[in-house]
């Protein structure tokens, strides 16, 4: 595999990865992304009233879906793309056909390091995703493929090559990624710390993913990501990106993939409103300590040997665990299910590119 340090990202990957936004707003945020994102092409899902106009800055190569849009392709089994919620993004992971996404949210910018020069976020995602990662042995100098770094003594030599990396999962600087709770009693607190590390996370164990700065190899992993019901119409919000990262990191654990997290930093603006957060919220904080320990104790069958096998497993055990619960996870595990039925239709083998979609995105 190709020293990460040595490669031109950007010139690489240009033909294989889109770039996933959802929005209710026009995209005024990309003339900051310019010089980085404008040689990608980006995959808009729109959220709220399709009947809003939504501006994108000129020069960007784009598709655009609202709701209207995710009727009529997916029919009857659009139900289970969330309504009024960025979960809605997910439906851009499905109609892409490239092998890489990253997906951003619209109140992100452009973030420096403590040099004071622009980071390109998308480029340090693709580094991390061509790069190896560690999962079974943890490395004390962090990313050992990073120029300057090396594996440290004592550790196994059959374990040095590492492993496909799924998901990179990029931070946050300013405005933290905190729950309701947590903003309520810390209203002024900014993250300023910048951290010049990318770790494996180890097997086994889980993490709160972030969906606002992430990329992933959507060959490998791309059915797992599934941002779950939440929004209009659900008990519950602001848990559909940890839900996906559970799901993925718990099937990653299984098929043998890594996940990192660590650089890069994005500077993201303005947080949520801690009182409409509480709202969304409430449940998730309170059935988290029931879900935690379902991911942590769910074991996938041998038999389970592609990412849609392992899913539907999941979706089966948390309708037979998490069921008891809340009738919600009933309602959630259906749609995980329709969500890799829909995926499916969406990508069939020989599949070629998005404009093959039956009626075609809004433009």
């Amino acid at each position: 595999m190709a020293d990460p340090a040595t490669i031109s990202p950007a010139t690489l990957l240009k033909d294989e990865l889109d770039i996933v936004i959802p929005t209710i707003r026009n995209l005024d945020f990309l003339e900051m992304w310019r010089p980085f994102f404008q040689p990608y092409h980006l995959i808009i899902v729109q959220d709220g009233d399709p009947s809003k106009a939504i501006k994108v800055p000129e020069g960007f190569d784009y598709e655009l879906y609202n709701r209207n849009d995710i009727n009529r392709i997916l029919g009857p089994k659009a139900s289970c793309i969330s309504f009024k919620d960025s979960a809605c993004r997910c439906f851009g992971y499905m109609v892409s056909k490239k092998k890489y996404i990253y997906t951003i949210d619209d109140d992100c910018f452009v973030a420096k390091d403590p040099s004071g020069k622009d980071i390109n976020a998308l480029e340090q995602h693709i580094k991390n995703l061509l790069s190896p990662s560690t999962p079974f042995f943890f490395n004390t100098l962090y990313d050992p493929y990073r120029a300057g770094a090396d594996f440290v003594r004592g550790y196994p030599f059959s374990l040095r090559e590492g492993v496909p990396t799924a998901v990179s999962h990029g931070l946050w600087l300013n405005i933290p990624d905190y729950d309701a709770p947590t903003q309520l009693v810390k209203p002024l607190e900014r993250n300023t710390r910048y951290v010049d590390a990318v770790m494996t996370i180890p097997k086994g164990t889980l993490f709160p993913m972030c969906g606002m700065n992430l990329a992933f190899d959507r060959e490998l992993i791309g059915p797992a990501m599934y941002f779950g019901l939440m929004g209009d119409g659900q008990p519950i919000g602001r848990y559909d990106d940890m839900w996906a990262g559970w799901c993925t990191k718990v099937i990653c654990d299984h098929l043998g993939w890594g996940v990192k997290t660590g650089l890069p930093y994005i500077w993201h603006s303005k947080g949520s409103n801690p009182f409409v957060n509480l709202r969304k919220e409430y449940k998730g904080i309170y059935w988290q300590e029931e879900l935690i320990p379902f991911f942590q104790s769910v074991t996938l069958p041998k038999d389970c040997t592609s990412v849609q096998k392992c899913y539907i497993e999941i979706a089966n055990q948390v309708k037979a665990k998490l069921g008891k619960v809340d009738d919600y996870f009933n309602k959630l595990a259906d749609a995980m299910v329709t969500w890799i039925e829909a995926w499916d239709e969406l990508n069939p083998s020989g599949a070629s590119k998005s404009s093959d979609l039956p009626n075609g995105p809004s433009k």
